[in-house]
């Protein structure tokens, strides 16, 4: 695996390990009313405003760092060396190929997938609020899994040339992510890879994206936020329903913070008091809990829960939906500490995977992974791991190799920091998909 570039923090993977990432908030706070509208908004209508606008900036900083950092250009690919990317909790399975989609009424991008088989592939694409809007695979489009795709606005009155297959997008602009399984052929997912190609069908009309100043995710913007109101209310369509309420208040928010010093002040004490408190509270309660795993109650499409979007977007940015993957985490580990994971023969991993498993060791603070000695970032279906007599599975996770485990079974951890392990199946069967499955506790060895 190659050596990770460490300049990024943006990711395309799970969010569910996020409880150090927003900075810290004082304690105590102001009280909690319930929300209402009102000349005046309320503390927790400015928190709650404040979460909602977030997750959109989130994504604009995203899309700032690609085109400035990273040289992105509207739909042009760019293919990731396997293991070259830089992301919060990346997903080191797959080769990733990444771009901006831009259409318009008038004009479709054409997509070319190649032929996949035998290996996990899709083509996600996400709108400018984080939510997933179209996974194009084997699965999704059983009569056209390869092939000449029209990626097309809905509704655009064009004429799509033949033999291509109609896409309609809900938006102007996307993010791709093209993920394809490395499995036991690195060199053949890369191959593959480079078969993606995308062709604009004409001159699409491309507003310039909106700028935010740079920022990191230890240093959130605080009132400031609102500056941008304005422009991201009538910009990018939030899709999903239910959002009236919170975008009133965002804009009655935002009046407050244009009000005057004192009216400003007030959103942004608000704002570094309950509002990081909400979202640290937000990151610790992500979904259910069992044997110390988290599995996130929702992911990549959030319906009307726009505080888990957030929360996607500010940890593990471009998270796919529950249909394609199953996540879990386990968090703020002590990296000098020895633990043992022990599968029953009956339930092992590769048991409830379709397709893969993984898991990842990253910092309890970037969510970056880690260095270390022998260069090994992951374990999965892949690793020459070595079963039990009984055909368990038991992998450990240590600072330094424990006396009697195998070298092909260790996933090193950082001493004298915290670090976050995330659990991944992809294709997982319904005992995972469904929240009956969990993967066995972390056990201490003395």
């Amino acid at each position: 695996m190659k050596a990770f570039r460490a300049t990024a923090t943006a990711g395309a993977a799970l969010f569910l390990l996020a409880a150090c990432a927003a900075p810290s908030a004082p304690q105590g706070g102001a009280g909690e009313p319930s929300v209402r509208q009102s000349t005046a908004p309320t503390d927790q209508q400015i928190s709650d405003a404040y979460l909602y606008l977030l997750g959109r900036v989130l994504i604009l900083r995203q899309q700032r760092l690609d085109f400035e950092r990273d040289g992105f250009q509207w739909n042009h690919l760019v293919h990731r060396e396997p293991g070259a990317v830089a992301w919060s909790n990346p997903n080191l399975d797959v080769a990733y190929s990444e771009a901006w989609v831009a259409v318009d009424e008038k004009t479709c991008v054409r997509l070319d997938m190649p032929k996949v088989n035998g290996r996990y592939y899709t083509w996600h694409m996400l709108n400018g609020w984080g939510e997933t809007v179209v996974n194009i695979n084997d699965r999704t489009y059983p009569s056209h899994p390869d092939g000449g795709y029209a990626l097309c606005l809905k509704g655009a009155a064009v004429s799509v040339p033949a033999g291509l297959q109609r896409v309609d997008l809900p938006a102007r602009t996307l993010r791709v992510l093209a993920r394809i399984e490395l499995g036991a052929d690195p060199a053949g997912a890369a191959r593959l890879q480079h078969q993606f190609r995308l062709t604009p069908l004409g001159q699409p009309k491309i507003d310039t994206p909106m700028q935010v100043p740079a920022f990191t995710n230890r240093n959130l913007p605080g009132a400031e936020v609102f500056d941008w109101a304005d422009a991201i209310l009538s910009g990018e369509p939030d899709i999903n329903a239910g959002m009236a309420a919170i975008r009133g208040q965002v804009a009655s928010v935002a009046a407050l913070a244009r009000s005057g010093s004192s009216g400003r002040a007030r959103v942004d004490q608000v704002i570094r008091g309950q509002g990081w408190q909400a979202l640290q509270a937000q990151m610790r309660n992500l979904g259910t809990i069992r044997n110390d795993w988290v599995r996130p109650s929702m992911v990549g499409n959030y319906g009307s829960d726009y505080k888990t979007r957030t929360v996607a977007n500010l940890v593990g940015i471009w998270a796919n939906n529950s249909a394609e993957v199953t996540y879990f985490g386990n968090r703020g580990l002590d990296g000098g500490q020895a633990f043992s994971q022990t599968f029953p023969a009956a339930a092992l991993p590769s048991k409830h995977a379709r397709y893969f498993w993984s898991v990842i060791a990253v910092d309890a603070q970037d969510f970056k992974v880690i260095p270390n000695p022998i260069s090994r970032f992951l374990l999965n279906k892949e690793s020459p791991l070595k079963y039990n007599a009984d055909g368990s599975l038991t992998i450990v996770y240590a600072p330094t190799l424990p006396s009697g485990t195998p070298r092909s079974n260790w996933l090193p951890t950082p001493a004298g920091s915290r670090y976050n392990l995330t659990f991944r199946y992809y294709g997982p069967d319904a005992e995972v998909a469904n929240g009956n499955a969990y993967p066995p506790a972390l056990v201490r060895i003395d």
